[in-house]
């Protein structure tokens, strides 16, 4: 199975899949940061779309940080796993304590990358969620319950590579799932690009900045 040059490439190839949205004014990227922006530029410069980053951070679970107890997003929107806490009988003040950690950092890159823009319209639009690949998916499922917060009419997932399990169970909760690549042998998301640097925040940027300009210049036309 091939594998993708870089992520503008698997970027490229995922826009074949989302056709049907473009030129739609209820539809709207959001990319997962850092990996899947240039993902999600590609997609939303082909497909005549507006761009915005969704920030998420996994609140880990006090001894087994791994685990995934809930999560914040862009908005301000806490998701919890009622189960996992209950479970491991997780107190309200750990909760507090680890939310206003993770919020630290995605109020951080909130700033970083959205400077004094404000937060998009999601209620009754169709939000195309955006990464560079699904492994485990607990990131993108933290993003897809967030996300819902806002009332969207339909949710996409679309990533360039996935495991075939991961993509299977994504179908079962949102509305829409697209995965270019679902290779059974599937090891991690960097093993299928030639080129897997990590994104910085600075690329983040500048990715969203090109795409406020194109905006601007369709504007003017």
């Amino acid at each position: 199975m091939s594998t993708f040059q870089d992520r503008t490439e698997a970027g490229q190839q995922l826009v074949g899949k989302l056709m049907k949205f473009k030129d739609r004014t209820d539809a709207i990227v959001l990319a997962l940061p850092r990996g899947g922006v240039p993902v999600a530029y590609e997609v939303a410069k082909a497909l005549h779309l507006p761009l915005d980053v969704f920030v998420v951070r996994k609140l880990g679970t006090p001894g087994y940080e791994e685990m995934a107890m809930g999560a914040i997003a862009s908005g301000g929107v806490r998701v919890l796993n009622t189960y996992v806490i209950n479970q491991l009988n997780v107190t309200d003040e750990a909760i507090d304590r680890i939310t206003e950690k993770e919020r630290k950092e995605l109020q951080r890159r909130e700033v970083k990358y959205r400077g004094n823009r404000p937060f998009p319209q999601l209620e009754g639009k169709i939000v195309i969620l955006i990464d560079d690949g699904l492994a485990t998916g607990a990131t993108m499922a933290a993003a897809v319950h967030a996300v819902r917060e806002y009332d969207p009419a339909y949710v996409v997932v679309a990533v360039p590579v996935a495991s075939p399990e991961t993509c299977a169970e994504f179908a079962d909760f949102v509305d829409e799932v697209v995965c270019v690549l679902t290779p059974p042998s599937f090891r991690s998301v960097g093993g299928w690009y030639r080129e897997f640097p990590q994104t910085s925040d600075e690329e983040v940027q500048r990715y969203l900045e090109r795409t406020r300009l194109m905006s601007d210049w369709k504007l003017t036309e």
